[in-house]
Protein backbone atom coordinates (compact mmCIF):
# COMPACT_ATOMS: atom_id res chain seq x y z
CA UNK A 1 0.00 0.00 0.00
CA UNK A 2 1.23 3.63 -1.11
CA UNK A 3 0.79 6.32 2.02
CA UNK A 4 0.60 9.36 0.19
CA UNK A 5 1.43 12.93 1.84
CA UNK A 6 0.96 16.34 1.75
CA UNK A 7 3.00 18.89 3.80
CA UNK A 8 0.00 21.06 3.43
CA UNK A 9 -1.83 18.12 5.80
CA UNK A 10 0.88 17.79 7.94
CA UNK A 11 0.38 19.06 11.30
CA UNK A 12 2.75 22.18 11.50
CA UNK A 13 4.78 22.82 14.89
CA UNK A 14 6.62 25.84 17.09
CA UNK A 15 9.72 24.25 17.54
CA UNK A 16 11.30 27.48 18.45
CA UNK A 17 10.38 30.74 18.28
CA UNK A 18 10.15 31.64 14.65
CA UNK A 19 10.49 28.44 13.56
CA UNK A 20 7.38 26.21 12.47
CA UNK A 21 7.96 23.20 10.91
CA UNK A 22 6.17 20.46 8.78
CA UNK A 23 7.79 16.76 9.23
CA UNK A 24 8.20 13.81 7.27
CA UNK A 25 10.06 10.49 9.14
CA UNK A 26 11.18 7.63 7.88
CA UNK A 27 12.91 4.51 9.65
CA UNK A 28 16.36 6.49 9.16
CA UNK A 29 15.67 10.26 8.36
CA UNK A 30 13.90 13.15 9.08
CA UNK A 31 12.64 15.85 5.82
CA UNK A 32 11.66 19.11 7.39
CA UNK A 33 9.91 21.70 5.83
CA UNK A 34 10.25 25.25 7.77
CA UNK A 35 8.50 28.72 7.51
CA UNK A 36 10.59 30.85 9.47
CA UNK A 37 9.68 34.46 10.34
CA UNK A 38 12.18 37.40 9.76
CA UNK A 39 14.71 37.68 12.29
CA UNK A 40 14.03 34.43 13.87
CA UNK A 41 17.04 33.05 14.74
CA UNK A 42 18.67 29.75 15.57
CA UNK A 43 21.82 29.96 18.43
CA UNK A 44 24.67 28.11 17.44
CA UNK A 45 24.61 24.06 17.80
CA UNK A 46 26.07 21.00 16.48
CA UNK A 47 24.44 17.46 16.60
CA UNK A 48 25.32 13.95 15.05
CA UNK A 49 22.75 13.96 12.55
CA UNK A 50 24.17 14.86 9.03
CA UNK A 51 22.09 17.48 7.47
CA UNK A 52 21.29 19.53 3.78
CA UNK A 53 19.27 22.52 4.20
CA UNK A 54 17.82 23.99 0.87
CA UNK A 55 16.57 27.31 0.55
CA UNK A 56 12.84 27.46 -1.35
CA UNK A 57 12.50 31.13 -0.65
CA UNK A 58 13.82 34.14 1.47
CA UNK A 59 17.23 35.19 2.91
CA UNK A 60 18.95 33.31 5.55
CA UNK A 61 22.06 34.11 7.16
CA UNK A 62 23.93 31.03 7.49
CA UNK A 63 26.99 30.67 9.26
CA UNK A 64 29.16 27.26 9.51
CA UNK A 65 32.33 26.72 11.35
CA UNK A 66 32.48 30.12 11.67
CA UNK A 67 32.34 31.28 8.03
CA UNK A 68 28.61 33.15 6.78
CA UNK A 69 27.25 33.51 3.93
CA UNK A 70 23.85 34.30 2.61
CA UNK A 71 21.18 31.62 1.33
CA UNK A 72 18.76 32.56 -1.13
CA UNK A 73 16.27 30.91 -3.44
CA UNK A 74 17.80 27.60 -4.92
CA UNK A 75 21.28 27.39 -3.09
CA UNK A 76 21.67 24.59 -0.55
CA UNK A 77 24.38 23.31 1.80
CA UNK A 78 25.72 19.95 3.22
CA UNK A 79 26.23 20.00 6.70
CA UNK A 80 28.81 17.28 8.19
CA UNK A 81 28.22 15.64 11.86
CA UNK A 82 28.88 17.68 14.50
CA UNK A 83 29.56 20.64 12.53
CA UNK A 84 28.67 23.72 14.46
CA UNK A 85 26.16 25.72 12.90
CA UNK A 86 23.69 29.06 13.66
CA UNK A 87 21.29 31.12 11.06
CA UNK A 88 19.01 33.80 10.91
CA UNK A 89 15.90 34.60 8.65
CA UNK A 90 16.63 38.14 6.84
CA UNK A 91 13.18 37.95 5.34
CA UNK A 92 10.85 35.51 5.87
CA UNK A 93 11.65 32.15 4.45
CA UNK A 94 11.06 28.61 3.38
CA UNK A 95 13.15 25.77 3.81
CA UNK A 96 13.75 21.77 3.82
CA UNK A 97 15.97 20.25 6.14
CA UNK A 98 16.89 16.43 5.27
CA UNK A 99 18.49 14.92 8.39
CA UNK A 100 20.07 11.74 8.99
CA UNK A 101 19.79 9.91 11.13
CA UNK A 102 15.95 11.07 12.16
CA UNK A 103 15.58 13.38 14.47
CA UNK A 104 13.69 11.53 17.41
CA UNK A 105 12.44 15.33 18.83
CA UNK A 106 10.74 15.42 15.39
CA UNK A 107 8.47 12.91 15.83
Amino acid sequence: MIKKLNIKNLEQREIMPGFHGRFINGENITWAFWEIEKGSSIPDHNHIHEQIMHVLSGDFSFTINGVSSIFTKGDSIVIPSNTPHRGTALTDCKIMDVFSPKREEYI
